[in-house]
């Protein structure tokens, strides 16, 4: 089973899964995607055990989940399959026990890929950023266009939260596509086989260039068809890999594009007249969330609708409707003293730099708070994300950084946040490295004025949603 990603739904639903960590942003909806297709699923989860987000392990077991502690003691049969993903230590007791009991073992990619692979209309959406946008856009799409597709995503998606579905990051559909973000940070990508792959960008992250363009090449080689972006030259450089490839982007060279001087950017919005240069039509869309980036996103999507089959006069005008993801550029609230706060999910180079660009298309001060989502990372892609936050931000903004997550386990810990700050100031901007999150908060708060906009910025958290809403109730 471990090496499978071929397997019938039917043989998967019938199984007794356990999920390891299963409140994670990428185990969550995989376990509502099998719940909802009637699997039995229960599991573990080390938040849940430290009495983080409580209401949403509250919201799981209503559904039916049977949640344990990560004691292992939810392990207790040999017909479990024990879900977990790669970074999973052989420690952790619910892998202890699975080798006792002999359970089979899969990753969440093996067995997401497993799904998605039996779908007759499977659609990829890779990339180093954008990918859960462009995922909850097309899923959105293609639901309003009665095509009831699943989608697995990394983030809500607000169009399908509901006071029975609060963390709504999948949808379970009868119809023939599966959309899916899929991950290239642990080389998992490798195991789709998509009707639609689309490719968004190519820039460092978790691995070295070498190591995505190969990755990625291999991905659109698979595809039966390919969702290119024109303006991005490390993925234009791939496009030869392609059985038959439709680009987007803001470019003259962009099939799936935007017509000269038609972008009108708004702090909450941003319209614009698509152009489809292969025909010459043209249809007016206006999106419901800020920012050049989510207009290269919407293209993307519509490009990857139109891949599939979609018209695309109807795929902008559902796109209309969408409403946007929780923690990418999510406005948390303006206070009674004009401070405003946003919840963003930027965690890389390429997403800190398009959320710090939304922030300064329009006047005021950006306080920008950081928590860098592990130390590897960190140490992997600090040079470039100190230089985006010393250049896009101006003299006047400020950059505040805590101490990098972490939740436990054996990672080298030596090399944390106090270097990237010191990288900014080197190249003139103006950083801040407090340790601890709460004595951050304090310094947000005494730092804030009228008309200034507070950005939270990091990502395997979901705390930090807590965190920006406090930040707003008490500036």
């Amino acid at each position: 089973m471990t090496d499978d990603t071929t397997l019938p739904p039917a043989a998967l639903t019938h199984q007794d899964w356990f999920f390891c960590g299963i409140g994670g942003s990428g185990m969550l909806p995989l376990a509502l995607i099998l719940h909802g297709m009637g699997a039995r699923v229960a599991g573990s989860d080390r938040s849940r055990d430290q009495g983080r987000t409580p209401e949403k392990f509250t919201w799981l077991e209503s559904l039916g989940f049977k949640l344990f502690a990560q004691d292992g003691s939810g392990i207790t049969s040999s017909a479990q399959v024990l879900v977990a993903s790669a970074a999973v230590e052989d420690t952790v007791p619910e892998v202890v026990r699975a080798k006792e009991l002999g359970c089979a073992r899969m990753s969440r990619a093996q067995l997401l890929s497993a799904l998605f692979n039996a779908a007759p209309q499977g659609i990829a959406v890779g990339g180093t950023s954008g990918k859960s946008t462009v995922t909850g856009m097309i899923g959105w799409i293609l639901t309003e266009a009665g095509r009831d597709p699943t989608i697995m995503n990394g983030a809500v998606m607000k169009n399908f939260v509901a006071d029975d579905a609060p963390f709504a990051s999948a949808r379970v559909g009868a119809g023939a596509a599966f959309v899916s973000e899929v991950d290239e940070s642990d080389g998992s990508i490798a195991l789709y086989n998509p009707a639609v792959a689309v490719l968004n960008n190519v820039s460092l992250d978790h691995k070295s260039l070498e190591e995505l363009r190969e990755l990625f090449g291999d991905f659109l080689a698979r595809a039966g068809a390919a969702v290119v972006n024109a303006d991005d030259a490390e993925s234009m450089a791939l496009i030869g890999r392609a059985q038959q490839a439709l680009t987007f982007g803001f470019g003259p060279q962009a099939q799936i594009s935007v017509e000269d001087g038609s972008v009108n950017e708004g702090p909450t919005t941003i319209c614009a007249q698509v152009i489809d240069r292969r025909t010459g039509d043209r249809h007016a869309l206006m999106l419901k969330v800020p920012g050049r980036h989510n207009l290269a996103n919407a293209l993307a999507a519509l490009a990857a609708a139109d891949a599939a089959g979609l018209p695309m006069a109807d795929a902008v005008r559902h796109l209309s409707s969408f409403a946007g993801l929780a923690r990418r550029f999510d406005i948390v609230g303006t206070s009674a003293a004009g401070v405003t706060v946003i919840d963003d999910f930027g965690h890389n180079p390429e997403k800190v730099a398009a959320t710090l660009a939304t922030l300064k298309a329009h006047p005021g001060r950006v306080i920008a708070f950081f928590q860098p989502h592990g130390y590897g990372p960190l140490r992997q892609m600090g040079h470039e994300l100190a230089e985006v936050m010393a250049t896009r931000l101006g003299a006047d903004d400020m950059t505040i950084l805590c101490d990098p997550v972490y939740f436990g386990g054996t990672v080298d810990r030596s090399v944390g946040s106090e270097r990237i700050v010191s990288l900014i100031r080197e190249q003139g901007g103006n950083a801040e490295h407090i340790p601890a999150r709460a004595d951050c908060a304090d310094r947000i708060v005494a730092l804030a004025r009228p008309g200034d906009r507070v950005v939270v910025m990091g990502a395997r958290d979901d705390t930090l949603s807590l965190f920006a809403r406090d930040l707003l109730r008490r500036v």
